[in-house]
């Protein structure tokens, strides 16, 4: 009853009162996980990330830890970013390039990512070099051209697998990798790497063009012997037609009548009526 007389010390009890129970309650958001420290060991997790979880039906709220002894150290449960700029990376191809790419995680493991990183921010310096390797790893085994065609989505598939093999150490979900662009150096470097282009295009247009004119030579030749032979089998069923048939032949061109360049009527030939070359206008007489 002393001290409610004395209002000084009312207000220094009311005081230490307000102290000792902000230090021994906690909010814990929907958003967030907390670590608990006793003499900084862990010693649990409150509201910690679950999959396919709601809000309103996780751990968050009202928690009570030893006042002075327990620290709380807060991990958010939403998805984290992690951006790279500028990176130089060397395609198989040879070419360099800038690439811009970002990746995005989630902290599911709170208590390994506290004890391996100590905080988010950390976690987020660390995996920024690893998204580096693991782009130039697999942009190392592709070409540039890789990165403008249907292959691009295992491309970031295999990034994506690549970084989580190592961020599974910091307690880290990786949920999406991507590569926002990828441009050859200005100046120099780009002339070149686009004249190495060009030459490349031109040598592979090159191949292309001898392989066609191979198949071609290959198909002409086996149509040539195809015809050959079947007129072959043709001619040797009717020898006297096939006679016949390459005298008319003759006639027609060395007469001009196939509308050669010589006008009709131009040759002038004098043979013997009885001449063998003559032998058709005779009729069926040998």
């Amino acid at each position: 009853m002393s001290v409610l007389r004395n209002p000084i010390a009312a207000g220094f009890a009311a005081l230490a009162g307000v102290i000792v129970a902000a230090a021994t309650f906690a909010i814990v958001p929907e958003e967030q996980q907390a670590v608990i420290l006793r003499f900084e060991n862990p010693v649990g997790v409150v509201n910690a990330w679950k999959p396919n979880e709601r809000f309103g039906t996780t751990g968050a709220g009202i928690i009570a830890r030893v006042p002075f002894v327990d620290k709380i150290v807060w991990v958010d449960k939403r998805v984290q970013a992690v951006d790279l700029d500028n990176t130089l990376v060397l395609s198989t191809d040879q070419l360099r390039l800038e690439v811009d790419a970002y990746a995005r995680f989630r902290v599911i493991d709170p208590l390994k990512m506290v004890v391996t990183a100590g905080s988010v921010d950390n976690v987020v310096n660390q995996l920024r070099p690893l998204l580096g390797n693991a782009i130039r790893n697999e942009l190392g085994k592709r070409t540039f051209a890789t990165l403008l065609s249907p292959e691009r989505n295992q491309l970031m598939d295999n990034i994506q697998d690549g970084l989580q093999r190592l961020a599974s150490q910091y307690g880290v979900q990786v949920v999406d990798v991507r590569i926002k662009h990828a441009d050859l150096p200005a100046g120099l470097p780009l002339e070149s790497a686009l004249k190495r282009m060009s030459t490349a295009r031109q040598q592979e247009a090159i191949t292309i063009r001898a392989q066609g004119q191979k198949q071609a030579q290959i198909v002409r030749a086996q149509a040539d012997a195809d015809a050959a032979k079947i007129y072959a089998e043709a001619f040797t069923k009717d020898a006297r037609f096939y006679d016949f048939y390459r005298a008319m032949q003759s006639y027609r061109t060395t007469f001009g009548a196939d509308g050669g360049p010589e006008p009709k009527g131009s040759t002038s030939i004098l043979l013997s009526p009885d001449n063998d070359y003559l032998r058709e206008f005779r009729g069926t007489e040998r």
